[in-house]
């Protein structure tokens, strides 16, 4: 295998995929190195019908496999491993992996972040299957059906107000009293007629046949068990950005995310970011392929001059 390359590019998510496309087209020898399955998060959503060009909709693993088919193309290599470091030296950069050592010109960091997620059991099993972790992805699946939303902070409130759009009920399950979201958010969510809340309670399972059906809950400060019979469960406690290799090396926010200016560009030369890893992401796939492309650009620029 080949351990030199002009741009690496760390993740397959769309903003990878699509700097691996453009760096590819600028013919720049390209390696995108992904720990999972190609295409990101996205591969778990059933249907994603806000994607410019798919009119119909198309399923999130039928775009990540397109994208992919697209760069490779045009020659992007890749490779399925984990990054465990990124070295910056006077005239390239090393890429730390499970699969030994490559070598690049100019890095681009596009290794998204993770939903966190409830441990609980059903919650694998359903996924894609009544179990988001994206209402502007997933909502419209879930027109005149109750839902639940499980989470009290910003997004989950957020995440709740843009379901009663679409859902019959939202229930929020909150494991305290009172929400973490900012005020504005909550006086529209306690106005909201289609909103319910379960306080201090917790999720425990989330059962279903084909498709989720019911999640049953304990209440903490009485231990209380209950189940809710709902068609969808939208996880929203979180979410871990996968930098834990780049401690050190860039300097992040403090949630963990890279700090970049507009052109994606960090502190260090020849180290861009793209898509949900980098601070301020709007954390949707067409804001995710905007910055692979325009690290891609701006990569292309540091490396020829």
């Amino acid at each position: 295998m080949n351990r030199e390359y002009k741009v690496v590019i760390i993740g397959g998510g769309p903003a990878g995929l699509t700097a691996g496309l453009y760096t590819s087209r600028a013919r720049l020898n390209s390696l995108l190195i992904e720990k999972g399955v190609v295409g990101g998060q996205i591969v778990d959503a059933e249907q994603v019908d806000n994607y410019p060009g798919f009119p119909e909709g198309i399923s999130g693993f039928e775009l990540g496999q397109l994208m992919h088919r697209q760069a490779t193309k045009y020659g992007l290599k890749t490779v399925i491993a984990e990054v465990t470091g990124v070295e910056p030296q006077e005239k390239q950069i090393v890429i730390k992996t499970t699969e030994g050592n490559f070598i690049a010109k100019a890095v681009i960091i596009a290794s998204g972040s993770e939903r966190r997620k409830l441990g609980i059991p059903g919650e694998e099993e359903f996924i894609g299957k009544g179990v988001s972790y994206c209402a502007t992805c997933d909502a419209p699946f879930f027109k005149e059906k109750p839902v639940a939303v499980v989470g009290g902070g910003n997004a989950a409130i957020t995440e709740a107000l843009h379901l009663t759009k679409f859902a019959s009920r939202v229930t929020v399950i909150h494991r305290r009293n009172q929400l973490r979201a900012s005020g504005i958010i909550q006086e529209k969510a306690f106005s909201e007629p289609k909103i319910e809340f379960l306080w201090d309670t917790v999720a425990e399972e989330i059962e279903g046949e084909n498709s989720v059906r019911r999640i049953k809950l304990r209440q903490v400060k009485t231990g209380e068990k209950s189940s809710l019979e709902i068609a969808g469960v939208f996880i929203s406690i979180g979410l871990k950005p996968g930098t834990d290799y780049l401690k050190g090396v860039l300097p992040l926010d403090d949630g963990g995310y890279v700090i970049t200016n507009d052109k994606m560009e960090t502190e260090i030369p020849g180290i861009f970011a793209a898509g949900d890893i980098r601070r301020n992401s709007a954390r949707q796939a067409v804001t995710a392929a905007g910055d692979g492309a325009t690290a891609a650009f701006y990569a292309e620029k540091f490396i020829t001059q």
